[in-house]
């Protein structure tokens, strides 16, 4: 229950954003700190170091006497209290003056000589005090040393630099705030139109369809995540309503014959008509029949390809002796007095890669709609050429018919779908090409309209190639 509860807990992608990028700021600054700490330290401690130096040096050079022994001047207080001030050397400060025997001439603050013997060392040069740092200037008079200056300093003193640090802070903390304002300004600007577009999907999940985002961007990626969006629920809404008018095209084009079947069947039964009456109006019962078993049987089969449950075999196919023999079996059932069948075949064999018998579903449902669309003003005339284009094996059917509508045209694939003109003139129900389309692509192939006008239109179904080749 508590892993469950864990993996379905969300955050917004705000939230989620900023807090990530704040920790972050915050660990790569941490190391800048650290880093700058350090090397603030160490300059600032080399910085006093070479500052008491010369105030050592200044002192050594004040004290110095020519009789072989350091001489303390007057006011010597007052003195290094104005040089400390001037050499900014801060903190906890001990000045130490000795002669060459290392006796205690003068110290600041007081200091009295065991004191000064048990805070240095024997020579004088260090600390004993691992927390001091002692900075020693001899004083020399003449040619050799006649004392010693010595400072004795706090590390902490010498590292401490309040200043660079109060304004390291203020950078880092200028340089964090900057960054998280900047990704929190970003994620807001992002989450808003993804905010939009999932309250849109919900919207349309709940069956409504008018879904305006309005949502202005310059990002060329977010404005096309929308205008998809809006494209996508726009075709959403157009499929639903040709959903409902597919079911109820369906539903009235099946009921139908089924009506028209059973005034029939009870004309006979009740002898409303008799005799030759009586057997045209079973001859159009069968006739209704067969129109209403032909629209089962494209439903079914419809449905069992796109359930994955119909085979396509895959095997080399010789299209030239193959569309000859659907051509000549078309012509024996479909025969018209009035039309013309021409078959234009290449002089080598073309070999594709195909199902015979899904292809003969193919061309015979071309067949059929190219015989459905003849137009009363002219002569039927149907064309059936097999021909290679690059490494593709073409069946091209053309016909002089009625054409079909350019606005209609890119439907004429979708199932259910059946153009105004196709309605008035024949029933079905408008899965035919939608079958045809999605056996074409189960063999690796692809059906399309190649043109169409109110002279005529074709259709051209491509395969892929052999290899084999005689």
């Amino acid at each position: 229950m508590d892993r469950r509860v864990k993996k379905n807990k969300q955050t917004s992608i705000l939230s989620y954003w900023t807090l990530r990028y704040v920790a972050i700021l915050c660990v790569g600054f941490g190391i800048i700190v650290v880093s700058s700490l350090y090397l603030i330290r160490e300059t600032a401690t080399d910085n006093r170091l070479k500052a008491a130096g010369l105030l050592g040096q200044e002192i050594a050079d004040r004290v110095a006497a020519g009789d072989g022994r350091p001489v303390i001047p007057p006011h010597m207080d007052k003195l290094l209290g104005s040089r400390l001030e001037y050499f900014n050397v801060d903190g906890e400060v001990c000045i130490l003056i000795t002669d060459r025997d290392g006796k205690l001439l003068y110290s600041m603050p007081y200091t009295s000589q065991q004191a000064m013997l048990e805070r240095m060392t024997a020579d004088l040069k260090h600390s004993k005090n691992p927390k001091e740092k002692a900075v020693t200037t001899p004083v020399v008079a003449g040619e050799g040393a006649i004392g010693q200056v010595t400072l004795l300093m706090s590390k902490n003193s010498l590292a401490a630099s309040s200043y660079e640090l109060e304004l390291l802070l203020v950078m880092l903390g200028t340089l964090i705030l900057s960054g998280w304002l900047t990704l929190y300004l970003l994620s807001r600007k992002l989450s808003l139109p993804i905010r939009k577009v999932a309250e849109g999907a919900r919207l349309i999940r709940a069956g409504q369809y008018d879904v305006d985002l309005n949502v202005e961007t310059r990002e060329r990626e977010i404005h096309e995540l929308v205008d998809s969006f809006k494209e996508m629920a726009g075709r959403l809404k157009q499929l639903e309503e040709w959903r409902a008018l597919s079911l109820g095209g369906v539903t009235h084009e099946l009921k139908t014959p089924v009506t028209s079947i059973k005034g029939l069947l009870m004309a006979v039964r009740d002898g409303v008509v008799t005799q030759e009456e009586a057997q045209e109006f079973v001859d159009i019962a069968v006739q209704e029949t067969g129109r209403l078993e032909r629209m089962v049987s494209d439903l079914l089969d419809y449905n069992a390809l796109s359930a994955g449950s119909v085979e396509v075999v895959s095997a080399t196919v010789e299209l030239r002796a193959l569309v000859s023999e659907i051509v000549y079996q078309w012509e024996l059932t479909n025969r018209q007095p009035d039309a013309e069948v021409s078959l234009e075949l290449p002089g080598d064999a073309v070999h594709a890669v195909g199902d015979a018998l899904r292809i003969q579903q193919i061309v015979v449902n071309l067949l059929n709609n190219a015989r459905q669309a003849a137009s009363s003003e002219r002569p039927q005339t149907i064309r059936i050429r097999v021909a290679e284009a690059g490494h593709r094996a073409m069946v091209e059917v053309a016909d002089n018919g009625i054409g079909i509508d350019p606005q209609e045209a890119p439907h004429i694939f979708e199932r259910f779908y059946r153009g105004e003109k196709k309605r008035l003139r024949t029933r079905g129900l408008g899965l035919g090409l939608t079958y045809s389309c999605l056996l074409a692509r189960a063999q690796g192939g692809e059906l399309s309209l190649l043109s169409s006008s109110p002279d005529g239109s074709v259709f051209v179904l491509n395969l892929p190639l052999s290899s084999e080749r005689n």
